[in-house]
Formats: C-alpha cells, structure tokens, sequence
C-alpha cells in the first residue's frame, strides 16, 4: 500500500522524515566508506542536508547550527580555501578544493540542524561500524595467513597487505584503531546486553589484533598514542586505571614484538629505511625515506613563506618545484607529497593555518563537557596521532572518514550540549 499524502506530511510534522533521512546518510557513508563506495560517500552529504532541510523546526533550529563552536570550527577550516584566492595561482586545484570540501560546511549543517538521532540509533550504528571494521580486519587476516611469505615479503618491503575490500591501509589503520577502542566503550552502554557486551568486547580484541599482525604503521602510532594520552588524562582522577591502562599498552607492544615475525620485520623494515636515507644512497623505492626528503623540501617551503603559506591549492605545485631543486635522488614518479598534515597546513597556510587546524582538533579536548566523552576523545586523539605521519585531509577517503566522524560525534555532542529549542 503506497503511503498517502497525508502521512508524508504527518511524518514530515513529527520531524520522522528528517531524522529517518539523516539515518540513511549515516549508513550510506558508513558503508560507503567500509566498501570504497564513492558514491555512496558522496551523496551521503547531500542526504545530510536535506535531512537538516526537512527539519519541522528548520528556523528555530538553525541558530544552532550558528551557536555550535564544532560547526563553526569546520567552517572556518573551509573557508581556509575560498579566502587564499587573492594569492593562489593554481586556479584549477583552488576551484576543485573549494567544491571538494563543500562536506566541512554540510555535514556539520546536517548534524546541527536535523532531528537529532536516538541513543539506539546512535548505538545501532556505532555497533555496525566497528563490528563491520572488525570483521573486515579478521577477513584480511585471513588473507595474511592464507600466504605468510608473501604477506611477510611484502611488509619486509615496506609494503602492505591489501584488506580485502580495498579500503588504503593508512585509513583502514585508523579505522581499526577507532574500532577497538569505540567497541570497549560501546560494551560499557547501558543498552549493551550480556551477548552484545562480549560480541564487542571480541570486535575490541580482533580489531586490534588484525592491527598488530597487518602491522599498519600509522595505525599503530594512533592506537598507542591514544593509549598513552588516555592514560595520562586519567592519571589524576584515576592513577590506579591509568597505570594499569600504561601497563596493558606496554605488555601489548612487548608481546606483539617478541611473538609476531610480521612486527619484527616491520620494524627491521623502518630501520633500514631511515638508515638507507641518513648514508645518502637510492631511497626511490623506500617509503619513509621518500617521505622524509618531501619533509626538508617542505621545511624550505615553509622558510620561505612562514605566515600565509603558498597557498593550500598550490603545495603539490611548490613541492614539484622544490623537488626540482633538491631531488634526494628520485626520479618523478616517486616525489611523494607532505605526509603530514600539520606540516601540510603549514606549506599552505602557513602559520594562520597549522593554528586553525590545531583549534579545530584540540578545542573539544580542553571542553570537559566534550572531553569527557570516551568517543570524541578516541576520535580526536587518533586522528590527532595519525595526522603526524599522513596528510589525512588530501585524500578523498581521510577526508570523508574525517568529516563524517567530525560531524557524526563533535558537532553532535556540542549540539547536545546547548539548550534545546
């Protein structure tokens, strides 16, 4: 039977249609970003404003979405694009960007301004993300064992093993970090029955474990650094958790060294990477190497233009330029880009903008109102460690998983935090 008029109008009234479309952009980006969808990635967004759109209370809640300090954060750091025009000269790339990060100012509208989504929602999905993350890490776990040597090959290279949907190991890292500290957290819900309690507690441990034996380097540096600041931050109020949380991360890194070949060969790997780089001999096809000669190109950059930056549309232009100056001996196609993303604000915002991105990531961290929540704080300080060693921001996949994650826990809870209208 086809719904009538009227009912779409009665859903429209008690805000069902906005919140019910604001849930499917939150599966559709979450799947999308579990699968490499894109385009599911991409209309998720959309869905997110039109949700906010259909919004019974539209006018009244709109002043929310103008007093939520996460909202306005991802806004400024938009807008850090469209206002460098006046000293941009890579018109292609500044027109491309300022489209491409369109989802700064609509996915935080969405999550300000739509019928909020209920605690089981909200449960219902974090449960589907971080089962879904675990059982993609067991599947390409498995795809490690099914041929050790080779997988072993590759990380003795300083490659990596694929996961099996095809998500790039820096960002399927982070979500494996995020996975297992989102599960034990979410065990800890009150809505979280005996079965559901284990059931996460399992995706905790398989997400972490598949982390260690897949050895995604900054996935590891998230999870540990995550780790260690969790720590501290309870030192004060908790020493007793806290120590033992330090305990728990040290006997965990110890075992997975002595026990698991793939983390010795990772870090064999690393150390001869550094080393090949320090004696000045060919680093075309070692990782961290080629990442360290774009740093000290960057660092010139960032001599010659320390307060506005190049201009974010214009760092591959000047990193290409500088790199023709000082080629560490690599040929074009192994030039990599900044694998930092506060060195990245840095090149192309200069100061102004490394100070914009760290008020958009440590903020809620000094709010006790958002600090105190174990999700943003996960959030935050993995991305906040990830960020050391990637430009998380520049490619599609880190932006969206950044985003969405943006708006889906800071922008929401921020937005709980003020009075209802």
């Amino acid at each position: 039977m086809e719904a009538s008029p009227s009912a779409f109008a009665a859903w429209y009234r008690r805000g069902y249609l906005s919140q019910y479309l604001l849930l499917i952009a939150c599966v559709a980006g979450a799947i999308g970003l579990l699968t490499t969808a894109r385009a599911l990635v991409a209309l998720a967004p959309v869905a997110g404003v039109a949700a906010a759109l259909l919004n019974p209370q539209l006018r009244q809640t709109a002043t929310q979405w103008l007093r939520n300090g996460a909202a306005q954060r991802a806004a400024a750091l938009y807008l850090l694009i469209p206002l460098t025009w006046w000293y941009t000269s890579d018109w292609s790339v500044w027109r491309h960007e300022v489209y491409r990060q369109l989802p700064l100012i609509g996915v935080p509208l969405a999550f300000a301004v739509a019928v909020p989504l209920s605690g089981r929602q909200r449960f219902g999905l974090g449960v589907g993300f971080v089962g879904s993350t675990a059982l993609l890490g067991l599947a390409t776990l498995g795809r490690y064992l099914a041929d050790p040597a080779w997988a072993q090959e590759l990380i003795g290279t300083g490659q990596n093993v694929p996961s099996v949907t095809g998500i790039f190991h820096i960002y399927f890292g982070i979500m494996l970090a995020l996975s297992a500290f989102w599960a034990v957290s979410l065990s800890r819900e009150a809505r979280a029955g005996r079965l559901s309690r284990w059931l996460l507690l399992g995706a905790a441990a398989a997400a972490t474990l598949s982390l260690h034996v897949l050895v995604y380097r900054t996935g590891l540096l998230a999870f540990y650094a995550a780790l260690f600041v969790s720590g501290l931050l309870l030192l004060f109020r908790r020493p007793v958790l806290a120590l033992a949380l330090l305990a728990v991360g040290i006997a965990l890194a110890t075992t997975a060294y002595v026990s698991l070949p793939s983390v010795q060969k990772r870090i064999g790997a690393t150390l001869y990477d550094i080393n090949e780089y320090n004696a000045g001999r060919d680093i075309n096809q070692l990782s961290i190497s080629r990442r360290l000669a774009a740093l000290h190109n960057a660092q010139v950059l960032v001599a010659e233009h320390p307060w506005l930056g190049v201009a974010p549309a214009d760092v591959r232009q000047a990193m290409d330029e500088q790199f023709s100056w000082q080629t560490y001996g690599l040929t074009q196609e192994n030039r990599v880009m900044i694998h930092n993303q506060y060195v990245h604000y840095l090149v192309g915002a200069g100061v102004a903008g490394l100070l914009l991105w760290l008020w958009v990531l440590i903020t809620p961290l000094v709010q006790p109102g958002l600090r105190q929540n174990p999700y943003v704080r996960a959030y935050l300080l993995i991305f906040a460690a990830a960020a050391l060693a990637d430009s998380l921001l520049e490619m599609q996949i880190g932006f969206n998983l950044f985003v969405f994650l943006y708006g889906f826990l800071v922008v929401a809870a921020d937005r709980h935090r003020q009075p209802s209208v």
